[in-house]
């Protein structure tokens, strides 16, 4: 009669091993399922916070010219990159992307006249380089230029205007490569700009995230072409901007 006994328990025991293993197999899962729940909320968490971060903002200090106008430079409140003196009695604001042919031409056309009234203290100007044309090239040369352009005011700002001047002597044709880092490199080198810093600025493209926010904030306001020209805050044909500066 012992005997039916013993087997029972030794099932019994059986079962609850079992049921043991079961219950820890199923701690185990749920350890393993939450810490990859949390895993994959702290990769979206950072990932948030990579795409929400503005990145750097460029500087550029105050800095006179030598010429007797006194001629500054910085980095407007609105992101726009201003050269004048600071009793320039016109502000002349130019939206423009370097991969854009009608912004070239306005460069070939007026570019060297705004530069003029610039250094004789009548005009401010105010570069407003986005870049909304990466579609235009297969490395998104605009946004790249963009942050060179940024690179290139906060390294020296008194030299921006020939700089923007070489570079859209030199802006690639639209739909293939655009230029390479190491040749906008090159092309601000014939232009003045050797520093290490200024190179390191453009191959790191440390102003892409400005450069995108200014685009979009650009964009929002109601920019639909390039180049756009505001003469003391009024938009203006391209073609006008002699007679609006008194050139």
């Amino acid at each position: 009669m012992n005997k039916p006994t013993k087997h029972k328990n030794s099932l019994a025991s059986v079962q609850q091993v079992d049921r043991t293993r079961r219950i820890l197999v199923q701690v185990a899962v749920a350890a393993v399922l939450i810490g990859l729940i949390g895993a994959i909320g702290i990769n979206v968490a950072l990932k948030k916070a990579e795409r929400d971060d503005p990145g750097p903002t460029p500087v550029i200090g105050a800095q006179a010219g030598a010429d007797p106008a006194g001629v500054t430079a910085s980095i407007t409140e609105s992101g726009t990159i201003r050269i004048g003196a600071p009793s320039a009695a016109r502000t002349v604001r130019v939206v423009a992307d370097l991969q854009c042919p009608a912004c070239q031409r306005f460069e070939a056309s007026y570019g060297s006249l705004l530069t003029d009234a610039v250094n004789a203290g009548r005009v401010a100007a105010e570069y407003d380089i986005i870049a909304f044309l990466d579609h235009a090239s297969s490395t998104e040369y605009s946004s790249r230029a963009a942050n060179a352009s940024f690179c290139a005011a906060e390294s020296d700002p008194t030299g921006y205007p020939d700089w923007l001047q070489t570079m859209f002597e030199h802006q690639p044709a639209e739909g293939g490569d655009g230029l390479p880092d190491n040749t906008i490199v090159e092309i601000a080198e014939g232009a003045g700009y050797s520093d290490p810093d200024f190179a390191r600025c453009v191959t790191d493209r440390t102003y892409r995230k400005f450069v995108r926010a200014r685009t979009l904030e650009v964009l929002d306001s109601g920019i639909q072409s390039t180049p756009s020209i505001f003469v003391d805050g009024k938009p203006i044909d391209p073609g006008q901007l002699p007679g609006a500066i008194g050139s």
